[in-house]
């Protein structure tokens, strides 16, 4: 019986120890996450966003948390199935716009409709109040890293846009669902294109210009591609804008160790809304002086009377979207009522 119970309490401490010695390595393990995105490393957001954050993630780990990029879908795919690669495992983290497939997270939308956007930074912030009261279920099959958006986009086209009626005929790009509702609502042919594909959709003439941020606009060549670049009069200068989800597989991160766990924790969501919404505000400058460093490119500010018109216009984009997401049971009034408020509470924030 003695010898049982000493044996019983050799083998519980073998157990201990080799549980023991098992979380000591688990803590001092190296670990390297794949990370693929659509857009090249020469992009602003991967130059002053994505790589950033990256080597943020390998020093605070002490190097022991690597992020190996992965640029403009090295790995194979297009934009639109970066949310299936990161939900199935191909990859560990993404860096996307689910705009890229129309409907698939409907919840995530109000922020893209209409005139309810202001600024890369109140939005930002808004979406993590929003997140936490409506996104849970859309984004339960990943782990979240940050919700948020880009300053907003404005026309670049290849003839003028200085009123409502110069966009009757445009073939224009839009990156999501809503966009190219408002640009069918304003009067133009919407078409909607993952990023990588504008440059030659603008070069063969398959469309006659974009909705784009300028700081995207150096790595898809508009500034070479169209000559003319209209934003709005008044207070939105922006016809709206597009969510970008930064997304880890769940497997990936559950199976991370507790203090690597906390490096990526201490390095997601609220943690950074704020230094990644004024990060988008801030790179659209260096966007914009290399649009005008093309002597060619003329601005227009559309003035407000003709930005009024565009509001009218754009109203039944509102009612069609929610007819689309009251299918899911969704109630759309709600979500744009919440998204409005939550922008609203953090607008004018430094």
């Amino acid at each position: 019986m003695i010898r049982n119970v000493a044996k019983s309490a050799a083998l519980a401490g073998a157990a201990i120890a080799a549980l023991t010695m098992g979380a000591g390595s688990a803590m001092s393990q190296e670990v390297t996450l794949r990370m693929h995105t659509f857009i090249p490393p020469v992009a602003n957001p991967g130059k002053t966003f994505l790589t950033p954050w990256a080597e943020k993630i390998e020093k605070d780990s002490g190097g022991k948390l690597k992020i190996q990029p992965f640029w403009a879908m090295q790995l194979g795919g297009k934009a639109p199935q970066l949310l299936d690669q990161v939900r199935d495992g191909v990859v560990d983290i993404v860096w996307t716009l689910p705009g890229f497939s129309p409907g698939r997270m409907p919840e995530i939308e109000p922020f893209e409709l209409p005139f309810v956007h202001r600024d890369a930074l109140s939005t930002a912030l808004a979406l993590q109040d929003y997140q936490d009261k409506h996104l849970g279920e859309a984004l339960a099959p990943y782990h979240p890293l940050l919700l948020h958006s880009h300053q907003g986009f404005l026309f670049q086209t290849k003839e003028p846009v200085q009123k409502m009626s110069d966009l009757k005929g445009m073939k224009l790009r839009a990156a999501s669902r809503g966009g190219v509702w408002l640009l069918e609502a304003l009067g133009a042919t919407g078409v909607g294109l993952p990023l990588p594909q504008i440059p030659e959709a603008l070069s063969k003439g398959v469309i006659d210009g974009v909705t784009l941020p300028y700081e995207i606009a150096p790595a898809v060549k508009t500034p070479d591609l169209v000559s003319h670049f209209s934003s709005l009069a008044g207070p939105q200068e922006r016809l709206g804008t597009n969510v970008f989800t930064f997304l880890m597989n769940k497997d990936s991160y559950d199976k991370l160790p507790p203090d690597l766990k906390k490096v990526l924790d201490d390095n997601s969501g609220r943690s950074i809304a704020r230094s990644a919404g004024q990060n988008w505000v801030d790179i659209e400058e260096p966007g914009l002086k290399v649009v005008q460093s093309k002597p060619k490119n003329k601005f227009y500010v559309i003035p407000e009377d003709e930005v009024a018109k565009m509001r009218t216009a754009a109203e039944p984009v509102f009612t069609r979207w929610y007819n689309e997401v009251a299918k899911s049971g969704l109630d759309g009034p709600a979500m744009v009522k919440d998204a409005r408020e939550m922008i609203a509470k953090y607008a004018g924030s430094s």
